[in-house]
């Protein structure tokens, strides 16, 4: 059966809250936003970035971090084409009550109904792996439901004291296997981790 793949860039205390930009989601008065910039140019991230997205069959959003990408893939630069390429001709998925269909992102459909019951029908249907980018609304409930195979994170040298997270405070234990790990040359650790079945 295909994964569910979550990649996150996400600070040393745990936050993934606007990684790229200072006003990419400055809720709750998040102040910090763009801590990922100094890691952006790194040949070792760009390399895994493009390579994650690239073996994916399909990537599922939820509704701000659909929004931001159909704002921006579909006309990126030439440059960016190995990211583009992917992003705009594959299946996308997107968990939102709000967004009016059809979508404008060309492949993009919204997921209806009990979130977590429709990742796992598309989970089942799915021709290859599902990538999960941001959505720090609905990764949490993908987590909550066991439905997360990977977790890619990208554990950046910094702590900004606050913001939202992937990992709820819910007192349930979870344990994870350590699958791979790299330093880069900046001092982030690209970690995938599993869950531990035993």
């Amino acid at each position: 059966m295909p994964k569910l793949i979550v990649t996150e860039w996400t600070t040393l205390d745990g936050v993934v809250q606007a990684p790229a930009s200072p006003g990419e989601d400055t809720s709750g008065g998040f102040q910090h936003g763009g801590w990922h910039a100094p890691h952006f140019g790194d040949d070792m991230f760009r390399k895994s970035t493009i390579d994650t997205i690239a073996a994916a069959g399909g990537y599922l959003f939820g509704r701000r971090t659909y929004e931001l990408f159909a704002a921006y893939w579909p006309n990126a630069p030439e440059e960016e084409k190995a990211f583009a390429q992917p992003l705009n001709s594959r299946p996308k998925y997107v968990a939102s009550t709000t967004l009016a269909t059809p979508l404008v992102w060309q492949n993009a459909t919204v997921l209806r109904g009990n979130v977590a019951e429709a990742v796992a029908a598309l989970k089942q249907q799915s021709a290859g792996d599902l990538l999960v980018f941001g959505s720090t609304e609905l990764v949490p409930t993908l987590i909550e439901h066991n439905l997360v195979d990977e977790l890619r994170l990208m554990i950046d040298p910094v702590v900004v004291g606050g913001g939202k997270r992937i990992f709820r405070d819910d007192g349930v234990l979870r344990r994870l296997r350590l699958v791979e790990s790299r330093v880069t040359p900046t001092g982030a650790i690209l970690a995938t981790y599993a869950p531990s079945r035993n």
